[in-house]
């Protein structure tokens, strides 16, 4: 079981989750900067909203979590802001994000041509910052799957640390943060490839991530052990397939009356 502190400096402990967290948002905003300057768009513009997206998102992220587990955080009202712990959904955070860009957006004028653009943009740092932050969970001793041996995530080649981190109470368990950081590794790479596709339509970068990344959550929530519920049902299972569902009509309405994503907007 891996220490949940990186920095005890005594008047106050700096945790790898949190850590993880603020590397991805560094890194993820850093991408979405590079993104922008490539495509000539307005990089003051995005940077003054990101501002907001990022505490937006992040309070959503946390309203999220706290709602489906409302029962627990009424009964404990001092852990709510305690985030150190874990606790951030990042479908809240992503539907949050969203929609702070849409509305910054409008307040400023913006058409929505701009507006279907940034959000184009704004999914390559997202699956980023998904990427580096699952680790925090590592630390955290989280978002598991169920048990296994230590026998077969060897002929998975998973490393030592991952297995020795994963082994909680002498119980080897499934190292789903991997899986899920991995597998959205992947998704980052075909989304910066696609991104140079000269027929490549505003709205289709945003469409492909969120049926990637749907398509993952809901393989590997199918593996986890402690997952949000409603009505008996995985909740990110069951939002996973309405952003899929998203995510497919917005690709067939892109690919029919999108205008080139590579193409500067006017």
């Amino acid at each position: 079981m891996m220490s949940r502190v990186a920095i005890d400096l005594g008047f106050i402990e700096i945790y790898w989750y949190s850590l993880a967290i603020l590397t991805g948002i560094i890194l993820g905003g850093a991408l979405i900067f590079l993104e922008l300057k490539r495509l000539k768009m307005d990089t003051k513009f995005f940077m003054d909203m990101l501002f907001y997206v990022i505490i937006f998102g992040f309070l959503g992220a946390r309203i999220y979590y706290v709602l489906f587990n409302l029962d627990y955080y009424l009964q404990n009202l001092s852990e709510i802001p305690a985030v150190w712990n874990g606790g951030l959904a990042i479908h809240g955070g992503i539907i949050a994000g969203s929609l702070t860009i849409i509305i910054y957006c409008f307040i400023h004028k913006k058409k929505w041509i701009e507006i279907l653009k940034y959000l184009d943009v704004s999914s390559l740092g997202v699956i980023l910052g998904q990427i580096i932050g699952r680790w925090g969970n590592f630390f955290n001793s989280e978002a598991h799957g169920g048990a296994t041996t230590r026998a077969f995530l060897e002929s998975l080649h998973i490393p030592n640390f991952i297995i020795n981190g994963m082994t909680i109470n002498g119980i080897v368990y499934q190292p789903t943060f991997l899986y899920e950081s991995l597998l959205n590794l992947l998704g980052l790479i075909i989304l910066l490839i696609v991104r140079r596709f000269k027929k490549l339509k505003v709205g289709m970068l945003l469409s492909i991530y969120l049926m990637w990344y749907s398509i993952v959550r809901f393989f590997v929530e199918s593996m986890r052990t402690d997952s949000l519920m409603f009505l008996g049902l995985k909740t990110a299972q069951i939002v996973s397939i309405v952003l899929f569902l998203g995510g497919l009509i917005l690709f067939i309405i892109s690919l029919k009356k999108g205008d080139n994503y590579n193409k500067a907007t006017k």
